[in-house]
């Protein structure tokens, strides 16, 4: 379904998933113009990925940007690289030796700043580049071996300035667990975001928290209680700083992946909330369906389906209301893959 076509049936019912589309639009996600398939790169071509425009684009609204382009390189260019220190490489043309290390900071620092100001809920990044590379971009050192450490000068500052805000590669994307991880915390950010627009009261936190603990809790069991803590005591903290303190937790928690192990103990949580209400059968099916999904001989949306329907026949509606549920659109079928 289109952008369009989902604005003018209004939101889809189904999960928490969708508060995340509700304001009116697709979610504003930031992307290097290549992989649109925009003819920017040194040699006037383009990277365009399918994926990303097909798929994707029917959710995300793409901002694009080229640093190389947009500094005034010209289309086409000669090729740029990396040279020195990993950590605060030079960013030179590879033949005629021009330095445009100085410029292209200060340009990622202003194009950042301006960034910041667009409700971006996440960024995808053109790897290997010496601009955009998120990490592993080659950088040739002082007797000119060759070796991965670097980060692209404008995806540094993009990393530094929005720290929380979820990014990630082209090439990466097209592992399921990374892509299903990413565009999780794509919609998390999203209702995130929402949660801190409006002045934050401890109500409204423990409502978000008590909403998202089962998906804390697939990718990381510190995290999971650590957060719990924070907002039992969040009395005790100003509403800035807690706000600030529960952002940062939050997306270091959604970062770490799933696994299928951590998948598993989840939906044993699900099932223990209705253990005793289920038939025998209907019990084992389950169980086997949660042990197929944990010795990755099935995906995830398989137990997931089956506890789903429990749920709902049983009515159990605290648990219907987490969004482990529906953590992302189910079209994207992210979950069949995971």
């Amino acid at each position: 379904m289109s952008r369009a076509a989902r604005r003018a049936a209004g939101p889809a019912a189904g999960g928490p998933a969708d508060a995340a589309t509700d304001r009116g639009g697709a979610l504003r996600v930031g992307i290097s113009s290549c992989l649109l398939g925009r003819p920017v790169r040194w040699n006037a071509g383009h990277k365009r990925d399918a994926y990303i425009t097909d798929t994707l684009g029917q959710w995300f609204e793409w901002v694009p940007v080229c640093p190389e382009e947009e500094l005034g390189l010209g289309v086409p260019r000669e090729t740029l690289r990396l040279e020195g220190d990993p950590e605060a490489p030079r960013l030179v043309f590879r033949n005629t030796r021009t330095d445009f290390t100085g410029r292209m900071a200060d340009w990622s620092q202003a194009r950042v700043a301006g960034l910041a100001g667009l409700d971006l809920c996440g960024y995808i990044l053109k790897s290997d580049s010496p601009s955009c590379g998120m990490e592993r971009v080659k950088v040739i050192g002082p007797s000119m071996g060759a070796g991965k450490k670097g980060v692209g000068i404008f995806a540094r500052a993009l990393m530094e300035r929005l720290p929380l805000l979820p990014v990630e590669e082209d090439g990466r994307l097209h592992d399921p667990r990374l892509r299903e991880n990413f565009i999780e915390r794509v919609f998390a950010y999203r209702r995130l975001r929402d949660l801190l627009a409006e002045r934050l009261t401890v109500g409204r936190l423990v409502e978000f928290h008590t909403r998202h603990k089962l998906l804390i809790l697939s990718h990381s069991t510190e995290h999971y209680r650590a957060l719990g803590g924070l907002v039992a005591g969040g009395t005790s903290l100003p509403p800035r700083a807690l706000a600030e303190r529960y952002a940062e937790m939050f997306m270091a928690a959604l970062k770490i992946k799933a696994t299928p192990r951590k998948h598993a103990n989840v939906l044993q949580h699900l099932l223990g909330y209705m253990k005793d209400d289920l038939m025998p059968d209907d019990k084992e099916e389950i169980l086997a369906a949660i042990d197929d999904c944990r010795r990755e001989q099935a995906p995830l949306v398989v137990p997931l389906a089956l506890l789903r329907h429990h749920l709902r026949r049983l009515k159990v509606e605290y648990i219907l209301d987490q969004t482990y549920l529906s953590p992302h659109p189910r079209e994207l079928m992210l979950r069949n893959h995971v």
